[in-house]
């Protein structure tokens, strides 16, 4: 079986230009088209302007939290099969339950690496790719 790179569409959802900068330099150098919103308002807009494919949603942001945006989402049957990984630099069980519970598929625990990012990507990759 040949890996073929592909190209996904990511959104990364965060309050800190710090961590939207470098998961925008992680993801561009694995090849991704992204997109960066600055908080759940902005992100709501680009979600519906754009389609990504994959979304990485912070958990603590101004105006409307990672765990609102992310039930946002999901409620939305035009945009409730895009995955969302929802970010945060706590990594406690409470938080990742929670996660769950408004529809995310995965957490990302800040600060991340190159790799985890790209992983995650990978890893839903295969579920995206079959959906087309």
């Amino acid at each position: 079986m040949s890996t073929i790179a592909t190209t996904f569409k990511v959104l990364v959802v965060d309050d800190s230009n710090t961590i939207r900068r470098s998961a925008e330099i992680f993801l561009k150098q694995g090849g991704h088209e992204v997109l960066l919103a600055e908080d759940g308002f902005d992100a709501l807009s680009k979600i519906n302007d754009h389609l990504p494919q994959l979304i990485f949603c912070d958990i603590l942001m101004p105006k409307l939290d990672g765990y609102q945006t992310c039930a946002i989402i999901k409620r939305n049957p035009k945009f409730a099969s895009i995955p969302v990984v929802m970010l945060s630099s706590k990594d406690g069980v409470f938080d990742k339950a929670r996660g769950r519970m408004v529809g995310s598929q995965d957490y990302l625990t800040k600060p991340f690496t190159k790799d985890q990012l790209l992983q995650a990507v990978q890893q839903f990759g295969a579920v995206l790719q079959g959906a087309d």
